[in-house]
């Protein structure tokens, strides 16, 4: 489960990162807790003001000023705005006693009584004939009284949250995604309702489009680097060893006595001579060949087309390869037990943890000694939030594998996770002491240095989060995360946008194909007030998503920047800019 984004936990937050693309002020996502560290200190506001349903109509149910009766001789001495709030005021009490088709007929006097001059009175009653619609379930007259409401009051919050109800209701998820988007500028993102609503809607359109263009994208394969940094997260990968000429079948590797050489010509091996040259287009058709044929490397040739399957995001593709290496009794049990790992992590992409999680225990049981089962499922474990778990894992792979830098990196961010969100000072350092034995004794572990710049950046340590960001760049010039994370750095640490979007830039001259990189620059350009550019930058990620899951948070975070151009267009509505 290779990761070229920081770990986060499905459970970790409230807040999606849509909604942290919107807001200014807020740190971006740069490490596993920025999101949960928001959440704390916004969860001590008031809560007044964010949990209230709006479900009542606005003004009094007492006489309005001026009014001295309910004799018809009264009614006469009044001013027609005076009459059409009296209407009002006894249709508000209709609807407070559940009586809605009196009160629509009392707002319907307000609204034919009222001087067309006092546009926020007659945008009120349009707004409470709207609510009693609403109970009735009559979702037109409501879009219908609402559109009335906001036209004589453009940035009527009410109004617009109720028509976006309305809207949703009638599944015009587009018309109620501009409504919502504007309640939540309007409200300074501080009602949990609209964000809700919001988050909800969002949701279901980026499912609605990735379910589509996924099905029909074209596979693209990624850039070599991730290629490379995806297959070296296994040790015990057979398919990922170099060739070696007159290499021996690999089954017969973990077998004590000589070994027969393989001289006869392969898909398989060719196939490997091609990831040697990093010429990886050529892979998936190579070992088809061994397939078709029926060659001695069959299971291995199986595993590997399957592998490049998943890297190219062709799931559907890859599932039947994986069903067939784990069912081969006859197979090298490393081979059945990668392919395993394998599928448990596809099932995590496609939000399948309760697969994923039996394909991970049946790999620990098939293979007990194989440290990359412990390995990757102590990510999983990362991914469910289940932290003692995972350090559990992380142990038993260091067991296994003492010189895995890797694990027990990835053990040290687990521990962190465990105490940060927990706010246990004692043991927060104590899993900074950890990291720092980890670049002692692993200095050549680029996602040592990684992770711990993660923790550095939470507990607000910049400059040596900085250092730390620099020495994996030291280590990895090609890896454009890197260079993302740097950036994102300098905007939290300096409010350096001229710098970050630097080294933000410099990850896509890099690696073209990191989606991360034009995902973040996105979000920026969000913030910067620069929504077509934004645009621009989501549906290039788009294009590049390995999964349909995360294409699915992609088109939420395009469709949120869309929404914000027509507010602006129809309301002049736009959030704080950097």
């Amino acid at each position: 489960m290779a990761a070229s984004k920081p770990i986060e936990p499905q459970s970790c937050s409230g807040l999606s990162r849509w909604q942290l693309a919107l807001m200014v002020g807020t740190p971006l996502l740069v490490g596993a807790g920025a999101v949960y560290l928001w959440r704390r200190s916004r969860g001590r506001d008031k809560q007044a003001k964010t949990n209230g349903e709006r479900k009542t109509p606005e003004g009094s149910a007492s006489p309005v000023h001026g009014q001295h009766g309910t004799s018809s001789v009264g009614l006469e001495s009044m001013s027609p705005l005076d009459q059409a709030q009296s209407a009002k005021n006894k249709g508000n009490k209709y609807f407070k006693a559940g009586k809605y088709e009196q009160a629509i007929q009392c707002y319907t006097e307000a609204i034919s009584l009222c001087p067309k001059e006092h546009k926020a009175d007659l945008s009120t009653f349009y707004q409470n004939r709207a609510a009693a619609y609403e109970q009735q379930m009559k979702w037109t007259e409501v879009i219908q009284d609402c559109t009335w409401a906001v036209e004589l009051n453009p940035r009527y919050v009410k109004a617009l949250f109720r028509r976006a109800k309305a809207l949703e209701k009638l599944d015009n998820k587009k018309e109620c995604l501009e409504d919502v988007t504007a309640v939540c500028i309007l409200e300074a993102f501080q009602n949990q309702q609209s964000m809700l609503l919001a988050d909800k809607v969002l949701k279901q359109l980026g499912k609605e489009k990735a379910k589509d263009k996924y099905k029909n994208r074209e596979p693209l394969m990624p850039s070599p680097q991730f290629i490379k940094s995806y297959f070296s997260s296994f040790t015990d990968d057979i398919i990922s060893q170099p060739y070696q000429k007159g290499e021996k079948k690999d089954e017969d590797k973990d077998k004590e006595g000589e070994a027969a050489e393989v001289t006869e010509s392969s898909g398989y091996l060719k196939a490997k001579q091609y990831m040697d040259e990093e010429n990886y287009d050529k892979i998936i058709s190579e070992c088809t060949k061994e397939v078709e044929s029926g060659g001695r490397y069959t299971a291995e040739a199986l595993l590997l087309r399957a592998t490049f399957y998943l890297l190219i995001g062709n799931a559907s593709a890859a599932q039947p390869d994986l069903d067939r290496v784990i069912n081969m009794d006859d197979a090298f049990v490393k081979l059945r037990a990668n392919a395993l790992i394998k599928r448990g992590s596809m099932y995590m992409q496609q939000q399948q943890p309760q697969l994923s999680t039996q394909d991970f225990n049946m790999a620990a049981v098939m293979d007990p000694r194989n440290a990359d089962v412990f390995h990757h499922r102590g990510q999983l474990k990362i991914l469910l939030d289940q932290v003692e778990e995972a350090v559990g894992d992380f142990d038993e792979c260091i067991k296994l594998r003492p010189d895995s830098a890797l694990a027990q990196a990835q053990k040290c961010f687990a521990l962190y996770r465990q105490a940060y969100t927990g706010n246990i000072s004692s043991q927060v350092q104590k899993a900074m002491d950890g990291f720092e034995d980890v670049i002692r004794r692993f200095p050549k572990c680029a996602e040592g240095y990684a992770l711990y710049a993660q923790a550095l950046t939470d507990q607000q340590q910049f400059g040596k989060a900085d250092d730390m960001y620099d020495k994996c760049i030291e280590l990895e010039p090609d890896n454009a995360t890197t260079y993302v994370h740097k950036g994102l750095l300098q905007l939290q640490w300096k409010q350096d946008l001229e710098m970050g979007l630097e080294l933000i830039s410099k990850a896509i001259e890099i690696d073209n194909k990191c989606d991360f990189a034009y995902e973040t620059m996105g979000t920026i350009e969000v913030q910067r007030g620069n929504l077509d550019k934004a645009i621009d930058m989501f549906n290039k990620a788009i294009n590049l998503a390995k999964s349909e899951m995360e294409m699915a948070h992609l088109y939420s975070l395009c469709d949120a920047a869309y929404a914000q151009t027509e507010v602006a267009k129809k309301y002049g509505l736009k959030p704080p800019t950097l």
